[in-house]
């Protein structure tokens, strides 16, 4: 088995992305980023799972648009969510009417499903989307305490991102819209699947500490391959938090190598984890979709950034393995992703 990057041969463009996000995220220092948000996380919905796959809904739905695309044009959406079987996806994306496939990589998801997207354009299909989100309340409800629980939270604890990034894909530079303001148009140029790692972490409250050592795996193999940490403008982790990011970067730097200067991780820039009571920062797969569907993507269509390497990282655990003291395996997913200058 091959653990080496995956090169694209045929060229595949990230079209058009778009998120939605929450009242929390709105205040947050990208909130200004985000195409769609709700001042009470409802999204017009009764229930807070109904209100996640409003979310992919909205979010799809722009990136659609944005791109100039019908709903019948896509070959295929990859999508996923934190709930028991993919509901919030599944709900979601239903009237859509598009062939689906539901993912679950828990905060990884957003990468996994740009990583498949991008493999099935590349091998024949045309048109794909990736779309991916969480929500707080959903999440809270699902793996801790209801929300009416007041349950304390630890500093290591992370907060579940209530937001959605949608992904367009193609396979043809001039299916691509674009206009005076973009500078270059985003291309995948390579993938690296991750490989399930366990380091023995078994407190639900520290997941970057469970997720770094799995991001560094997946760095290390990418770059042993050929590729340098200073060829990137970016190396964007989604989301290991304060925590797992200062594991992550003292874990690569025994490796001989620095990622200090261009790293960032979706969970601290998503919130003022100083100014706000978000303890160690974001987390929830909605998280680093939302943060590269508009911050970081729209940077690299204005031409601020050249090349950035996408690191989706997950925690791959379930409510009945966190009852049974299971321990937490991590994954990460890379994408390669370079601006090809407009002409």
């Amino acid at each position: 088995m091959s653990r080496l990057p995956i090169r694209l041969e045929k060229s595949v463009y990230i079209a058009a992305s778009a998120s939605a996000a929450g009242k929390n995220e709105k205040e947050g220092p990208l909130g200004d980023c985000f195409d769609l948000t709700s001042d009470d996380d409802r999204f017009g919905q009764d229930t807070w799972e109904k209100a996640e796959s409003e979310m992919q809904r909205l979010a799809l739905d722009a990136a659609l648009g944005k791109a100039g695309y019908g709903q019948d044009s896509l070959d295929a959406v990859f999508a996923g969510d934190l709930l028991n079987q993919c509901v919030a996806s599944n709900y979601g994306l239903m009237s859509f009417g598009i062939p689906f496939f539901g993912l679950y990589g828990a905060c990884s998801t957003a990468a996994e499903s740009l990583i498949l997207a991008s493999l099935l354009c590349g091998a024949g299909a045309k048109r794909c989307a990736a779309v991916t989100s969480s929500h707080f309340c959903s999440a809270e409800r699902q793996f801790r305490f209801p929300l009416e629980y007041g349950g304390q939270r630890t500093p290591t604890a992370q907060w579940t991102v209530t937001a959605a990034g949608a992904f367009v894909l193609t396979d043809d530079r001039e299916d691509v819209r674009t206009d005076a303001s973009v500078k270059a148009i985003p291309r995948i140029a390579a993938v690296m699947p991750g490989i399930v790692t366990d380091r023995g972490i078994d407190d639900l409250s520290n997941m970057g500490a469970a997720m770094a050592p799995a991001a560094a795996d997946t760095l290390t193999r990418y770059f042993s391959a050929g590729a340098d940490p200073g060829e990137f403008d970016l190396i964007v982790t989604g989301d290991l938090g304060r925590e797992g990011a200062e594991i992550l970067r003292d874990l690569i730097a025994s490796t001989g190598r620095d990622i200090r200067r261009n790293h960032v991780d979706c969970g601290l820039l998503i919130y003022d984890c100083d100014g706000t009571d978000r303890h160690a920062g974001g987390s929830g797969c909605g998280c680093s979709a939302a943060v590269m569907a508009s911050n970081i993507l729209s940077n690299v269509r204005a031409g601020v950034l050249k090349r950035v390497l996408f690191v989706g990282t997950g925690a791959l655990m379930s409510p009945l393995t966190v009852n049974q003291k299971g321990t937490i395996p991590g994954i990460a997913h890379l994408c390669d992703i370079t601006g090809e200058v407009t002409k």
